[in-house]
């Protein structure tokens, strides 16, 4: 039976928006507090106060570096995934572009990456963008192809955050490793949405740079994390303090990376037994939409997609107003990425992948989570069912797709 809005809030909320923001967990919570209420001296400080605040700071640096098999030095902790990218580009061509000014990233790229890659073209740098396939898969041979001389920074994202297929960041490493040498361009990885679902240890990745976000993993919003591979020649782009190795000015949001360095450490413990569970409920909500509605169409590489990644199109539907009924019987999805989520310009990802604007307009996603249960799965297919049905009965006419 249809639930009106207003009853809401006596339902339980199915959350399904894990790649945009993920809930802290309780351990994150409780590492928190004490550098919130307690030690909340300035790091940089020499009294008391500071020094244990810069103790603390230390610890969470290692711990991160432990994470991902790099070294404490190789960290610098930021606001989040959007100033880690930012940071990521702009750090490196600052310090290059005199000798070295191609850029490569990849189409399907955050919004964070491809706008940072604009900002250095009008900076003198020549930015060029690598395509995908239908899948939204990057191509090894399509990257070698694109590297020239002047190329100083390729930039392709772990997984995407709206497909959620798992680009092959090693296989490139080792292709540019095996043609350049020492003299190859650096890598960089957006990693966000991998934590807890992807390997991390950023040898076995042979990335040279790699982005973190906080708060998709359980962790607090407002801080992330840039890997810089030792050696890796750098220009910091923030000034006014010596904090972050000198690389990202700034009093250090200790309580923030206090919570970041938990989660991390939590979600790589959590990361076989978790994943292996967001497999079996994933594909199993992908056969139930597929059963239930055969025009539906899953995009995203089938198998190489991250665990709890399922993203469809319905045709002849708007997917704003199916987020908005499903979100009647309290389940959250998305139509895609949060960081367009107000923008009605089409999204870029499935414009790279080959997919009609009309059918864009009727695209879904569900991001499966930590709380992501069958019964929940089991409640969505059927106010999937409720909504499609209610969108497609007062349809005006089908769109041409």
């Amino acid at each position: 039976m249809w639930k009106p809005a207003q009853y809401v809030h006596n339902m339980k909320t199915i959350y399904l928006d894990n790649a945009a923001s993920t809930p802290i967990r309780d351990e994150v919570f409780c590492a928190m507090l004490p550098f919130l209420q307690e030690t909340y001296g300035n790091p940089s400080s020499i009294h008391h106060k500071g020094r244990a605040a810069y103790d603390a700071l230390s610890t969470a640096r290692e711990e991160v570096a432990r994470d991902i098999g790099a070294h404490g030095k190789e960290i610098i902790f930021t606001s989040g995934g959007t100033e880690s990218n930012n940071l990521a580009l702009h750090g490196v061509m600052k310090n290059v572009r005199h000798r070295k000014s191609h850029i490569l990233v990849s189409a399907i790229e955050h919004v964070s990456v491809l706008a940072s890659a604009e900002d250095l073209r009008g900076e003198g740098c020549d930015e060029e963008y690598i395509p995908v396939d239908t899948y939204g898969l990057v191509s090894v041979k399509e990257v070698m192809t694109r590297v020239r001389a002047d190329t100083a920074l390729i930039s392709i994202m772990y997984a995407n955050n709206e497909i959620g297929t798992v680009e092959p960041i090693a296989e490139i490493a080792k292709a540019l490793r095996d043609r350049f040498g020492a003299d190859r361009p650096l890598l960089h990885t957006d990693a966000c949405q991998a934590p807890g679902q992807l390997p991390l240890d950023v040898t076995t990745l042979g990335v040279d740079l790699m982005t973190l976000n906080g708060s998709k993993m359980y962790g607090p919003k407002g801080v992330g994390m840039l890997y810089v591979r030792e050696g890796v020649r750098f220009t910091p782009t923030a000034r006014g303090g010596h904090q972050e190795h000198g690389m990202r000015a700034g009093t250090e949001n200790l309580a923030g990376i206090v919570g970041f360095a938990r989660a991390l450490t939590l979600a790589e413990e959590d990361q076989t037994h978790e994943c292996a569970r967001l497999i079996n409920l994933r594909d199993t909500l992908i056969t139930r939409i597929q059963k239930s509605f055969p025009d539906a169409t899953l995009h995203g590489h089938p198998t190489l997609r991250l665990p709890g990644n399922v993203h469809f199109s319905f045709p002849h539907i708007e997917g704003e107003s199916l987020v908005l009924l499903l979100d009647t019987f309290g389940i959250c999805a998305s139509t895609g990425s949060a960081c367009n989520a107000e923008d009605l310009v089409p999204s870029h990802v499935l414009r790279a992948i080959g997919i009609s604007v009309e059918r864009i307009h009727g695209t879904l996603r569900f991001t499966l989570g930590r709380t992501t249960t069958e019964a929940d799965i089991d409640t969505t297919v059927d106010a999937l069912t409720h909504a499609v049905t209610r969108l497609t009965r007062i349809s005006p006419s089908p769109l041409h797709l």
